[in-house]
């Protein structure tokens, strides 16, 4: 082997064919092409089919994969139950001192030409001219139309509905919608009832029901103790704005100076409703405890008082009441009006002769008389006959309350009290515990916040 085939294998060229050069061009460096030699081919080829094979197999990957994602989104389900768009639109507005229909749907976005038709369409059920101070109009547009509603009172509101494209209005009144909650609530008096069941959570609707449902076994003003305790199981109504519209007390106990006293709430076949003891006693008594609510005694009955205008002594013959004035002041019982109007020192005066006939109660130092109270006429137990002032010889405001027997002054708080309301019948006993015995068993459990109905 040729030292020049040892070493340049790709110049080799058979030995009869003389090297062909290039002419050599003056200042210009030239520069040979040297092709591959021909025992490289076999190699040159076998690579570029192994880089042929990875690219196709890549591409072909790519392409499954496309093909895979492709079909993944074909497999989603069509969405046949589109979200809605249609969400309805509210705006509220109160009527306002000065206001007028007109001006309030004003406040709501409609012209004052439309304001008008609206009034005009509702008179034929209801006539906006009597709005009120407080109540609130309600504007709803939805795809449907227009709704405006006006709540008339607590129980009713007025409708009025507009179809979309058209432009007359549908009127109607219908009921309000009312939610309860259901609550059982403890507490013990710390000063104040008032103030002790507020702090236990009760409303003072409710609690005024409490007093008027033991008003004739406890004396509010006299008898309360602090360490006295209270349980109560009630319903509270609400209206669809959150206000409150009253209560009811299904069954409550009171544990006054060491003494039970509970009562339970009972609908009858006639759909009556009162309170009674457990074993179906009638909670009612000929006369209440008390004339005035939520008061204390500032003088009790004595045979000798020295008079703290007159100045000299002389007998006390009733009880006073110390309240704030304009306090109502209720009728002790069932009975006539045989006097009214101004007494001497006891100023504004009422005496009223009871069912009874042989006893009688009297009011004295009265602000102002309630209306419709006039000699002659007929009350009932607990209806307000006036209001607590200090006409007459007083030094506060205040009542002063007499209970007579045959037209002789007794102490009003050693009267004892008979039942008036007659218990259950024993054929309705039955019936009665059937009802009544679920409501007494609330009260033995732990206290609940609230539950919704």
């Amino acid at each position: 082997m040729s030292k020049a085939f040892k070493h340049d294998f790709s110049d080799q060229v058979p030995a009869n064919k003389p090297r062909t050069r290039l002419p050599k061009t003056k200042g210009i460096k030239t520069t040979q092409l040297r092709l591959p030699s021909p025992r490289w081919y076999p190699l040159l080829g076998a690579l570029a089919g192994f880089f042929f094979i990875l690219l196709f197999i890549g591409g072909a990957g790519q392409d499954a994969r496309a093909r895979m994602s492709i079909e993944h989104i074909e497999w989603l389900p069509a969405d046949l139950n589109p979200v809605s768009i249609d969400r309805p639109q509210e705006q509220l507005v109160r009527v306002q001192a000065g206001d007028n229909a007109v001006s309030a749907l004003a406040r709501l976005g409609f012209g004052r030409t439309t304001a008008h038709q609206i009034v005009q369409a509702a008179n034929s059920i209801y006539k906006l001219k009597n709005i009120h101070i407080g109540n609130a109009f309600k504007r709803i547009d939805s795809n449907a139309g227009i709704d405006i509603v006006y709540n008339i009172d607590a129980k009713k509101q007025l409708l009025l509905h507009q179809n979309s494209g058209e432009n007359s209005w549908q009127c109607k009144i219908q009921k309000r919608q009312i939610f309860t909650r259901h609550r059982l609530t403890t507490g013990s008096i710390n000063g104040s009832l008032f103030a002790s069941a507020e702090k236990a959570g009760m409303d003072q609707r409710t609690t005024m029901n409490l007093v008027d449902i033991f008003s004739w076994d406890i004396d509010f003003a006299r008898d309360i103790r602090s360490g006295d305790t209270f349980r109560v199981v009630y319903e509270e109504r609400f209206d669809d704005e959150g206000n409150m519209l009253e209560s009811s007390i299904f069954a409550a106990e009171f544990i006054n100076q060491g003494k039970l006293f509970e009562s339970v709430r009972y609908l009858n076949a006639k759909g009556k409703v009162d309170y009674y003891t457990p074993d179906g006693k009638g909670m009612q008594k000929t006369y209440l405890k008390a004339p005035v609510k939520f008061s204390r005694i500032s003088s009790r009955f004595r045979s000798k008082r020295k008079h703290p205008v007159l100045g000299y002594t002389r007998a006390h013959r009733g009880v006073d009441y110390a309240a704030r004035s304009g306090t109502p002041i209720h009728a002790l019982g069932n009975g006539r009006i045989r006097f009214k109007g101004w007494k001497s020192g006891y100023g504004r005066f009422i005496l009223i002769q009871h069912n009874t006939r042989e006893h009688s109660t009297a009011y004295a130092h009265m602000r102002s008389f309630a209306r419709g109270i006039k000699k002659g006429s007929y009350v009932k137990q607990g209806q307000v006959i006036g209001y607590v002032g200090m006409s007459g010889l007083a030094t506060g405001p205040h009542l002063h309350f007499e209970f007579r027997s045959r037209g002789r002054a007794v102490n009003p708080l050693t009267v004892k009290l008979k039942h008036r309301s007659a218990p259950v019948p024993k054929s309705k006993m039955a019936h009665f515990k059937q009802q009544t015995a679920p409501l007494m068993g609330l009260l033995k459990q732990p206290e609940t916040d609230r539950s919704w109905g």
